[in-house]
């Protein structure tokens, strides 16, 4: 993919100070932190180094490292190939589905002021909302497994919190020795599926409520009474929540690629990014409302940041996680079974190995292919005294 024409990285450096000081108001110390990663991410402030190829000899030039900022657009590639390289035993020779659940718009305030509890019970609910219903002999009757991953954006990178769910189309038998196939063009039923997802979602809301555990702040206050809370919550019940599922698709190798679109997102990635002129940012954007046609939305440079920040997650908080035999407690015992029942067995991961490997395997020599290895690291300081002098000029 070529390389965009600018980053945000370069919009976080044409704002400058100036942005953080106009919005004193409410920006934190975290949406520093991370500002100031992404500006000096695959710079020489961070440091670089020096690789080499350990079949040809190939050297190459000096590499600045990166932030390894999880909300930074650079530095997702490569820890979605890693992670996606490690689940490929994983995968089972069956076709897959995606499942995704959407919470209200009228929750996202209220999200914004929680993330941790939030988007904790949103991974949550939806978890065991296909745990059950796939549990139930009327729709599948057996144990499923699968990977859930959350975004926090729209398209337009408001806040639209929604949870990505890639299943196998089937299940272990409640008694672990067969396996059991969903209907060709059919998962699970949506209906069920959303009045269960709501039901446990209110609940965990409610128990969480209860529990104290819930910043009421800002336009919210109000609701810290349990009578106008629970009048708050009633309006929800009233209508379906959105939960959407594609029909069963490819296999092992296809979701592998099916994969990498969703589990190491950020909120926008640099290749939307279109153009900065006169403080406005222009980036592409689909709508979803007529058949996901590609159009350009332009925002002052200080809104674009203010939504960017809208999406950091708290510190320490899992946003890919594995549930049912893929569980991690459960999938040394469980998927073995799987792979049994199916007649077949896991794929292995062919790794280079070499003592001197260091670097990440995803880094091959322009030559010859081969494996290159960490020859040398440079501090910043060293980066400095590297660099050629600066011109000085006699005054005249």
């Amino acid at each position: 993919m070529s390389r965009p024409p600018f980053e945000v990285a370069d919009l976080v450096r044409t704002a400058g100070s100036a942005f953080i000081e106009r919005n004193r108001a409410w920006i934190r110390w975290s949406h520093i932190k991370v500002l100031l990663a992404i500006v000096r991410c695959r710079t020489a402030a961070l440091g670089g180094h020096i690789d080499e190829c350990v079949r040809c000899g190939h050297r190459a030039a000096i590499s600045y490292n990166s932030c390894r900022n999880r909300h930074c657009p650079k530095c997702q590639t490569g820890a979605r190939e890693r992670w996606i390289q490690a689940r490929r035993s994983e995968l089972l020779p069956v076709p897959y589905v995606h499942v995704v659940f959407t919470l209200p718009p009228q929750l996202a305030a209220l999200a914004l002021q929680n993330k941790k509890v939030i988007y904790g019970l949103l991974l949550r609910a939806s978890a065991e909302t296909l745990l059950q219903v796939a549990r139930n002999p009327r729709h599948l009757g057996a144990e499923i497994g699968f990977f859930s991953v959350l975004h926090t954006w729209n398209q337009k990178l408001q806040l639209h919190p929604h949870v990505h769910c890639v299943v196998p189309a089937g299940g272990l038998s409640l008694d672990h020795t067969r396996w059991i196939r969903s209907r060709p063009h059919f998962f699970l039923p949506i209906q069920v599926l959303r009045r269960v997802f709501r039901g446990k979602f209110v609940a965990g809301l409610k128990s969480a409520f209860q529990h104290d555990q819930l910043h009421l702040s800002g336009d919210l206050p109000l609701l810290a009474q349990p009578k106008i809370f629970a009048a708050w919550l009633r309006p929800l019940f009233r209508k379906d929540w959105i939960v959407y599922s594609k029909p069963p698709f490819g296999g092992p190798d296809y979701v592998l690629q099916y994969l990498g679109r969703y589990t190491h997102r950020v909120a926008i990635s640099n290749h939307r990014l279109v153009s900065l002129a006169y403080g406005q940012v222009t980036f592409r954007w689909r709508d979803s409302a007529h058949n996901n046609e590609p159009t350009r939305m332009s925002l002052s440079l200080d809104e674009f940041l203010r939504r960017f920040l809208l999406h950091l997650l708290p510190k320490g908080f899992v946003r890919i996680r594995n549930f049912g035999f893929l569980a991690n407690r459960r999938r040394s015992a469980l998927l073995p079974l799987c792979f049994a029942a199916l007649g077949t067995v896991p794929s292995q991961i062919e790794l280079e190995t070499s003592p001197t490997q260091e670097s990440d395997p995803l880094w091959r020599c322009p030559q010859c292919g081969g494996p290159m290895a960490v020859i040398e690291r440079l501090s910043a300081a060293q980066l400095q005294l590297r660099s050629p002098p600066l011109l000085v000029t006699d005054a005249a």
